[in-house]
């Protein structure tokens, strides 16, 4: 399995070259340091603890600075292992956004938006109760728990309640990158990313079996300027009008010629 820190940005949209809108999410992805590499002989299992972003050492406890310092580099502010079994790095290592490529199948976790506390209808899409009628009050209570009977008085599990909604760690799978640019430190992924902007994400291979799809080629602007596409399409405009031009004029000379083809037979 691979896997990257980021920070989702937002969403935007690309073209491929026969015109299908593609809406992507850009993740930064700047360089992450490898802190450590754990192995079976020293921790019973093998992986790669990963750093992402700097912390000023005035901010950071002395463990942490003397635990970046075993890779000769500063002190993180987010620490996460990955299983390093298609990832072969040793501490120190940098690891960029071209780990990934256009085509592989990624799930990325995230912490959900926050919306605070909730009530049963808004966190459960639940429905409320009849507004006429004689109907009670409690237009959006939970209703009943059904405690009687066989049920015994226990709440189920997973029963609907008012509670605490998102904030909550939270994976999309399935998500096919679509774009790597390691000059810029981005990931352009299809679909949408679990968290709000600036929030932290964990890239890594799916669980699913399907781990690389084909991607269409992508619509590239480099090195075009707005001053350019104008003056292309311009002389469209202008040879669409001369061939009008000219189809109108042979129409009038075909209009002409049967015209006078009409006054001489009579």
């Amino acid at each position: 399995m691979k896997g990257i820190l980021g920070r989702k940005l937002g969403m935007t949209q690309v073209f491929t070259v026969d015109g299908t809108l593609i809406p992507v999410t850009v993740i930064e992805v700047n360089p992450n340091v490898v802190l450590q590499k754990k192995t079976k002989e020293t921790d019973g299992y093998e992986a790669l603890q990963l750093g992402y972003e700097d912390v000023k050492e005035q901010r950071a406890t002395k463990a942490a600075i003397g635990h970046a310092k075993k890779a000769n580099t500063a002190p993180k502010k987010f620490i996460r292992e990955v299983p390093a079994d298609e990832m072969n790095f040793n501490a120190g290592d940098e690891i960029k956004a071209d780990l990934f490529e256009a085509g592989d199948v990624v799930d990325i976790q995230g912490t959900s938006k926050g919306h605070g506390y909730k009530g049963v209808i808004v966190r459960n899409n639940g429905t409320m109760s009849p507004k006429s009628h004689g109907a009670s009050r409690n237009k959006r209570h939970v209703g009943s728990m059904a405690t009687n009977g066989r049920n015994n008085g226990v709440i189920n599990k997973g029963a609907p309640m008012p509670g605490q909604e998102g904030g909550f760690t939270t994976t999309n799978q399935n998500l096919t990158v679509v774009k790597v640019s390691t000059d810029d430190n981005y990931i352009m992924v299809k679909g949408n990313v679990p968290g709000p902007r600036k929030g932290l994400v964990y890239i890594h291979t799916t669980v699913k079996p399907v781990k690389k799809v084909k991607v269409e080629e992508l619509i590239s602007y480099a090195g075009v300027s707005v001053q350019d596409e104008l003056n292309k399409v311009a002389e469209a405009i202008n040879e669409e009008q001369a061939e009008k031009a000219a189809a109108d004029a042979a129409i009038e000379e075909a209009k002409k010629k049967a015209a006078s083809a009409a006054a001489k037979k009579k």
